[in-house]
């Protein structure tokens, strides 16, 4: 059980606090071929502890922002863990991906993704308002959410999960039914949602102490739950973890095993 953290992004979200870089397209290249030599020492360096969480064999590639990533260097990554893990085929390969890089990139990234071995993709919509979209600092739209899932879900597609976020100041409930709506009509096989949270040092924990931004309140917040938990269970999702929910059989694995307190190693510098 690996999670490997990619801490490149091409901006900031308003409300994250992750430990990540600016990666700007045709800029970067050398950064990010860096991380990509340090990973594979990393790799190489922890070889006993790789072996020894091989009886549950899943990776998660989670950021930051993974598909800023040429496939050439996951590739690399991938041919170092593989010389430990022969033998050993992922039960469950997990990218996390943004819209707009599927937009930018197309069929043929993802076609790529399938070939190095991804079976599921999470890719963070957060909202299909796009307002709210703005005010998250968030690079794509609701238009660019609707394309890149069609592009993820061709034929022989990965399981897809679809990352949203509640308790936004100014999203009402009215904001959130269109987007779950929307969402449950797309029927990906899992869907997480996960509450606005006020993180030290983020751009949102600044805009609050200045008076600037008012968080959404408790009972709102509430509500906005109750309704997820209600809606998607009426919509056939199991409610199986706390901010997440699956078409039967197809829970991720990897998060799960979270929970149970699996021993997994960490790779990267925020993992």
């Amino acid at each position: 059980m690996i999670y490997l953290h990619v801490p490149f992004c091409r901006s900031f979200c308003t409300y994250c606090d992750f430990y990540s870089e600016i990666a700007c397209k045709g800029k970067d290249e050398a950064a990010i071929a860096r991380w990509a030599d340090d990973v594979c020492r990393e790799i190489e360096g922890r070889r006993q502890e790789i072996e020894a969480t091989l009886d549950l064999d899943t990776l998660y590639i989670g950021g930051g922002t993974p598909s800023v990533l040429p496939l050439s260097v996951l590739r690399q990554i991938l041919t170092a863990l593989q010389a430990i893990r022969e033998g050993h085929p992922y039960t469950e390969f997990t990218i996390e991906v943004n819209p707009e890089d599927i937009v930018e990139r197309g069929a043929e990234y993802v076609r790529g993704l399938l070939d190095l071995g991804v079976n599921r993709i999470s890719m963070g919509v957060q909202s299909l308002d796009d307002g709210i979209l703005r005010w998250m600092n968030r690079r794509h739209d609701s238009t660019a959410c609707r394309h890149a899932y069609s592009i993820l879900t061709p034929t022989n597609k990965p399981d897809v999960s679809i990352d949203l976020i509640t308790g936004v100041p100014g999203m009402t409930m009215e904001i959130l039914e269109r987007t779950v709506e929307e969402v449950i009509g797309w029927r990906p096989e899992h869907i997480s949602a996960y509450q606005l949270s006020i993180e030290e040092g983020s751009a949102l924990a600044r805009m609050i102490e200045r008076g600037e931004v008012k968080e959404l309140d408790e009972e709102a917040c509430r509500a906005q739950y109750d309704y997820l938990c209600r809606r998607l269970a009426e919509a056939g999702y199991h409610h199986y973890e706390i901010s997440n929910w699956a078409l039967p059989g197809h829970e991720a694995i990897h998060n799960s095993a979270y929970w149970t307190r699996q021993p997994y190693v960490g790779l990267g510098p925020g993992a």
